[in-house]
């Protein structure tokens, strides 16, 4: 048996960036128009899908799919109202803009790493596809990208109006804030922190059996680690052990942190741990909220990243809990 705790064997998929933010440039109105026409823009339709070569989704290359990003000056001589910022990469400004497929695109299948394949609308050489699914198959910089402008867009959509006095409200910064019109409150994107915990036996160090459960409304055989959002004037740790508790009813103890990363659908960072509970601890699924919870050996979670497994089907490769399992999976009791 191993001495050492597992931790992460890499960067979750969305948590992957090579992007410069350049928040001081938000306020820079001169520099950020002077350069609009060299500018780079990803366009986003309301499902939050993005144009890439259609030939790297038949054929990933090794380092991962770039996105397809327009040429600035295409949109006009100044960035539009509804632009956001996205930062800055290889000297160009990156900016994101809605947009949406040609209405006669076709349809082509893209493994959406959840053990099925899913359809993307495709025309001019190009296919669509969403964050969600197939942020996994983005290159680090196209990853960033996509992952900060669908955190934006989600944000805008649901930022219309005021929270103190429900008057109207326009973008500031470049799509960094917004402030309303009739009472002058400003407001800026928020992110709401939500726990996801790996429960493992107390057998050696890093365990035999690890906790997996499913919610109802997913496909027969998924299963995934437990997860739940921080509570007002609640810790992370303090989290932890209540939703466990509450969706399983397991106690839990040595609670450590492995990462995290942003998930964007609306507006949440996953905040990744593990932690240790009984060997054998009796499962008690709460009702409405999980449908079935058991503990897996090793070995059966070997067997389902290797497509081998018929009882067994894990999380896409986009979430931070494919890695979590991925590295536990790997590690020794």
């Amino acid at each position: 048996m191993t001495t050492e705790p597992f931790r992460l064997g890499g960067l979750p998929a969305l948590s992957r960036s090579t992007v410069d933010r350049q928040e001081m440039l938000r306020s820079d109105p001169e520099r950020l128009r002077a350069r609009w026409p060299d500018a780079r823009v990803l366009v986003v339709d309301r499902f939050g899908r993005s144009p890439v070569p259609l030939d790297a989704v038949h054929d990933v290359p090794p380092g991962g799919i770039p996105l397809a990003p327009r040429k600035a000056i295409g949109f006009g001589e100044q960035p539009p109202e509804e632009a956001c910022f996205l930062g800055e990469w290889n000297g160009a400004d990156y900016w994101m803009l809605p947009g949406s497929p040609p209405e006669d695109a076709a349809s082509v299948s893209v493994d959406g790493g959840w053990g099925v394949s899913q359809e993307a609308p495709a025309a001019e050489g190009e296919a669509w596809i969403e964050l969600r699914g197939h942020g996994a198959l983005l290159d680090d910089t196209s990853a960033g990208l996509l992952t900060t402008a669908e955190a934006l867009r989600n944000w805008h959509w649901r930022a219309h109006f005021c929270a103190r006095c429900g008057g109207r409200t326009h973008r500031r910064q470049f799509g960094w804030a917004t402030q309303c019109e009739q009472c002058g409150r400003e407001e800026y994107p928020r992110t709401d922190p939500a726990v996801i915990c790996l429960v493992h036996d107390d057998v050696g160090v890093n365990g035999e059996h690890v906790l997996l459960a499913r919610q109802p409304v997913w496909p027969p055989k998924r299963y995934s680690v437990l997860a739940g959002f921080v509570e007002a004037g609640e810790s992370l740790e303090g989290c932890v052990e209540r939703e466990i508790r509450e969706e399983v009813g397991v106690e839990v103890r040595d609670i450590r942190y492995l990462g995290s990363q942003p998930w964007p659908f609306p507006r949440s960072i996953m905040l990744g741990f593990t932690a240790r509970a009984d060997a054998g601890a009796q499962l008690r699924p709460a009702d409405g909220e999980i449908e079935e919870a058991r503990w897996c050996s090793r070995a059966e979670l070997r067997a389902a990243f290797a497509g081998t497994s018929d009882t067994l089907m894990l999380p896409g490769s986009t979430s931070i809990a494919y890695v979590m399992l991925k590295a536990w999976a790997q590690a020794e009791a």
